[in-house]
């Protein structure tokens, strides 16, 4: 951190806006498409969008979860195929289906102690380019093979070969440490928490109502580029009844199961992209300030002894609140990711039940009710289907944009992750007396205090005011 910087506090984190293509189920639309193609369509969009063309940016991270060997410098990649300088440079980086909001985070703290003036975050993820690999045993012959000198060295490689060692190997979305896929781990958090099989289908009813509605209102124009001839995330069922979703069998417990392909996110394909920057980087490009990215945080729970696998956001929301000075009730919007209903159903109950709140929690009361009527107001995973790497930045955008075009003050942001983590973050809205100055271009830049993961937290108010068998994979 620079003196100056050191001097005059941290700075705010601008939301500048953000591109995403389509998201699609695995094995349709981008079924012959890799990461990097995504990804690729994504960025441009964002470049179009924001009249970047050929412009440095201080860094771009992000990355994929479900990736190949090649991969492994998938966002520098990425970056050197797109219309931004290739003088950008870039980080890849995963946490499982918060990576791009970790890696909002993660530049966003870049900005606020002026390291960086801008960045970008991305995401993408693709099972339908899953890699499929071979039997370990069949891999260390070939490795030897290359090393064997030889003719007689080279046969002696495969000596007591079988042909089983050639079965091909698919992924495994299983947890290592359990054994159990997230889909079974979630029946368990439904069966814990009494989340009903009617309460679930519910919810994702309205999730598919509320992401219909938000593309034939136009709210999404702006947030989504066509990729491969498609111009609307193709899970979103715009016909979806309660009768049809209850006709659907469970998925991960056949017999006594509430979790079925209706009430669960798809496996997907897709990437997503935000512009992050310092309110003065947005303004000398006269770019919009949509909202702030102000504080974050990241935690994890110990699921291998028995907490629920997708329950850690209950824990860094608590924390976040509580560093901040802020009530659950003080948000005008709620965007929890629905990789399950079941999730987000005992994440709430959570969050109301005095036993969790006081005993895992160490909260005198409960967190509290939050307002239904705030929560995924745009439809959410469920309905607009998850890859898993590009959700966050599938969310981060349109919380932004609903506050900006809403004038809320505050929203709440709350990912599950698979391995027992959770990520959440505070999205601060422009107040009104700054809407426009904060994009117009050469105006004195003001010392701001903001705060990203451990950093200053944000200003209290004065009075609290459809998938597949598959489903289940990392979230």
């Amino acid at each position: 951190m620079d003196q100056t910087n050191t001097q005059q506090g941290l700075r705010k984190v601008a939301v500048v806006g953000g591109s995403r293509i389509p998201f699609c189920r695995s094995h349709t639309a981008y079924a012959e498409l890799t990461n990097l193609d995504m990804l690729g369509a994504a960025l441009n969009g964002l470049v179009d969008r924001f009249a970047l063309h050929g412009l440095h940016v201080g860094e771009v991270v992000g990355g994929a979860v479900v990736t190949h060997a090649k991969d492994w410098n998938l966002a520098r990649e990425a970056v050197i195929g797109s219309a931004l300088s290739p003088t950008t440079p870039a980080v890849t980086m995963m946490q499982a289906c918060g990576t791009s909001l970790q890696a909002a985070m993660s530049l966003a703290g870049k900005i606020a102690t002026g390291q960086i003036e801008s960045g970008i975050a991305i995401g993408s993820d693709t099972t339908s380019d899953a890699p499929i690999v071979f039997h370990r045993k069949f891999a260390q012959r070939l490795i030897g093979l290359s090393r064997a000198r030889s003719f007689g060295a080279k046969l002696g490689v495969f000596k007591g070969f079988s042909p089983a060692e050639l079965t091909p190997q698919p992924p495994n979305t299983a947890e290592p440490r359990t054994g159990l896929t997230m889909g079974e781990h979630a029946e368990l958090m439904a069966k814990r928490w009494g989340i009903t099989r009617e309460a679930q289908d519910l919810l994702a009813y309205e999730s598919h109502k509320k992401a219909a509605a938000a593309y034939d209102e136009g709210f999404m124009d702006d947030l989504v580029v066509p990729c491969a001839g498609v111009f609307r995330d193709n899970n979103i069922r715009d016909d979806i009844s309660l009768e049809k979703i209850a006709e659907l069998k469970p998925v991960f417990d056949k017999a006594h199961g509430t979790i079925t392909a209706a009430n669960a996110t798809p496996l997907t394909d897709g990437a997503s992209t935000v512009l992050l920057a310092s309110e003065e980087w947005a303004a000398e490009h006269d770019l919009p300030v949509l909202a702030y990215l102000s504080t974050a945080r990241t935690t994890a729970i110990d699921f291998v002894a028995g907490e629920g696998l997708l329950m850690a956001p209950t824990v860094a929301v608590s924390e976040l609140l509580e560093s901040n000075g802020l009530a659950l009730q003080d948000f005008d919007y709620y965007e929890i990711h629905e990789a399950f209903a079941a999730q987000v159903l005992a994440t709430l109950a959570a969050w109301e039940s005095e036993d969790y709140c006081r005993e895992r929690l160490g909260r005198a009361a409960p967190l509290g009710a939050i307002d239904r009527a705030k929560l995924n107001v745009k439809g959410s995973s469920i309905a607009f289907g998850h890859p898993f790497a590009a959700t966050g930045g599938r969310i981060l955008p349109v919380l932004a944009k609903l506050l900006n075009e809403g004038g809320g003050q505050r929203g709440l942001i709350s990912v599950c992750t698979a391995g027992g983590m959770g990520v959440a973050a505070i999205v601060e809205g422009v107040p009104a007396d700054r809407s426009l100055q904060a994009s117009q271009p050469g105006r004195e830049a003001e010392p701001e205090m903001s705060g990203t993961e451990g950093l200053e937290p944000v200003s209290a108010p004065a009075e609290s005011e459809g998938v597949d068998s598959t489903a289940g994979s990392p979230s």
